[in-house]
């Protein structure tokens, strides 16, 4: 190319075609638009690549058509990856039914008597053996035995006084009875 005004002007000439051309890849006129201007930029910035006395047109359109393959392809992969990830998220369970959930059980644990509730979390939260509760809290292991199981008890009223809760509640009442059968 002889001089920057000389391609410049052949360039320019030639948005017309690159627009149709890129309209019918694209099928978008905002996305057609925005390939003939990456397009055009890729050539400006490489114009030391263009084989004088070959076909400036050609190139153009070759270079056009590179850029929407690469673009079509990033965008085939970042879809993918996009569904992916909303495919693994709608796996998730809601949020909501936790955070209302959580709010139940604090107010229950609170209206606990505080024996009852510092038996409880000591052993459930802290990890205390029922002898270690009963050791800090300076009372007999069958005290807190008792406290924990009204701890429960209590629990199950005010929190889980639903009926997909039952099963649970039947099924610690069975573990409940079967260590005091041992």
């Amino acid at each position: 190319m002889a001089s920057d005004n000389g391609i410049k002007d052949e360039l320019l000439a030639l948005i017309p075609s690159l627009r149709t051309f890129a309209m019918a890849l694209t099928r978008r006129r905002d996305l057609a638009d925005d390939l003939v201007q990456e397009a055009l930029i890729r050539a400006w910035e490489h114009q030391d690549q263009f084989i004088p006395g070959t076909s400036l047109r050609a190139w153009m359109f070759t270079i056009l058509r590179h850029r929407f393959i690469t673009l079509y392809w990033r965008q085939k992969r970042e879809v993918r990856a996009c569904e992916d990830f909303r495919a693994i998220r709608s796996y998730q369970v809601p949020q909501q039914a936790g955070v209302a959930a959580l709010h139940d059980f604090e107010e229950a644990l609170n209206r606990l008597p505080s024996g009852q509730r510092e038996a409880l979390v000591l052993l459930t939260v802290s990890g205390f053996s029922i002898e270690e509760v009963a050791g800090i809290s300076g009372v007999a292991v069958g005290t807190i035995k008792s406290r924990v199981s009204r701890a429960r008890a209590k629990l199950r009223e005010h929190a889980f006084d639903e009926p997909e809760f039952a099963y649970c509640t039947a099924l610690d009442n069975d573990r409940h009875a079967a260590m005091h059968l041992r």
